[in-house]
C-alpha cells in the first residue's frame, strides 16, 4: 500500500483564494489509475483552506467569538476541493470515499489525540481508497486547530507502515537552496535522513499557517527514521508519478528509510 499526499500547491492555485487546478487533478487522477496501487490519498487545503486560516488566525486556536465563523467557513471551503478531488478520481473509476478530518480527527493543544484508524481500515478492507485532507478540528484545549495534510502524512505512515510514501510537490524534490529564489540550487536526488537534517533549505520562505516546507521536512524525517522509504516527485509532471508507483525512474528526490 501506498501513502500519497497531494499537494495544495499542486492542485490549487496557491495565491488565488478557491482556484482549482482541474486539468492538473485530472492527470494526477489518470496516472494514479494506470498504476493500480493501493493507496491512502491526502490532499493539501491549497488555496481553499490556508487564505481563510490566516485571515481568521485559525492556527492560534481560538482567541474570540468571530473565529467561529472562520471555523465553519474554512471547513466548508476544504469540504468543496475535497469534492472536487474526488470527481476527479471518480472520473476514472478510482473508487475514493472521503473521510474528512473534522470527523474522524481530534486534536489537544496543536497535537492529534486520536485518528479513528478503524474507519480506514475498513474501508481499505472493502477495497476503497480513502481519501483525507488538511482540515480544521476540535482541539480539547485551544478550542480548535488546523490539521494540515502532512500531519496526517506521519499520523498515518506510523499506523500503517505503507511500502512506500510520496509527497507530490510543485518542485522536482528537494534542493540545496529554494529553487525560486536561488538559480545555483541543485536537485538531491537521493539522501539519507541524517544528510535531510544537514541539508540547507529555504524553508521560512515557504511558510504559512501550516509551517511550510521546514514542517515538511520535519515530517518526512520522521516517517523515514520509521524505516520507510519517502518520495517527493513534482505533480506538474503527472507521469513521474506513474512510472515511481511502478517501480520505473523517473527524476524525484528519495529519503531512504532508516533510522539516524
Amino acid at each position: 500500500m501506498y501513502l500519497i499526499k497531494l499537494g495544495g500547491s499542486v492542485i490549487t492555485e496557491k495565491a488565488k483564494r478557491y482556484t482549482f487546478r482541474t486539468k492538473v487533478m485530472d492527470h494526477l487522477a489518470r496516472e494514479l489509475k494506470k498504476a493500480s496501487q493501493d493507496m491512502i490519498i491526502v490532499h493539501g487545503a491549497g488555496s481553499f483552506g490556508h487564505i481563510l486560516a490566516k485571515e481568521h488566525d485559525l492556527d492560534k486556536g481560538y482567541k474570540q467569538d468571530t473565529q467561529r465563523f472562520g471555523f465553519a467557513k474554512t471547513q466548508a471551503k476544504v469540504q468543496q476541493l475535497n469534492n472536487l478531488v474526488l470527481d476527479a478520481l471518480h472520473n476514472y473509476n478510482i473508487v475514493a470515499v472521503s473521510l474528512p478530518p473534522h470527523s474522524t480527527v481530534t486534536f489537544n493543544n496543536h497535537a492529534i489525540k486520536y485518528i479513528d484508524y478503524t474507519l480506514f481500515e475498513r474501508y481499505l478492507e472493502e477495497e476503497f481508497t480513502p481519501v483525507t485532507f488538511g482540515d480544521v478540528v476540535l482541539d480539547d484545549s485551544r478550542g480548535f486547530s488546523i490539521c494540515s495534510g502532512d500531519v496526517l502524512m506521519q499520523a498515518l505512515a506510523t499506523h500503517f507502515k505503507p511500502e512506500k510514501v510520496m509527497f507530490v510537490i510543485d518542485e522536482d524534490g528537494l534542493y540545496t537552496a529554494n529553487p525560486k529564489l536561488d538559480k545555483k540550487a541543485t536537485l538531491v536526488t537521493s539522501l539519507t535522513t541524517q544528510e535531510l537534517t544537514t541539508l540547507s533549505t529555504a524553508a521560512d520562505t515557504h511558510a504559512d499557517v501550516t509551517k511550510g516546507m521546514g514542517g515538511k521536512l520535519s515530517v518526512i524525517k520522521t516517517i523515514a527514521n520509521q524505516g520507510i522509504d519517502t518520495m517527493l516527485v513534482n505533480g506538474n509532471k503527472p507521469e513521474r508519478i506513474y512510472r515511481l508507483l511502478v517501480g520505473e525512474e523517473a527524476k524525484h528526490t528519495l529519503i531512504h528509510g532508516g533510522k539516524t
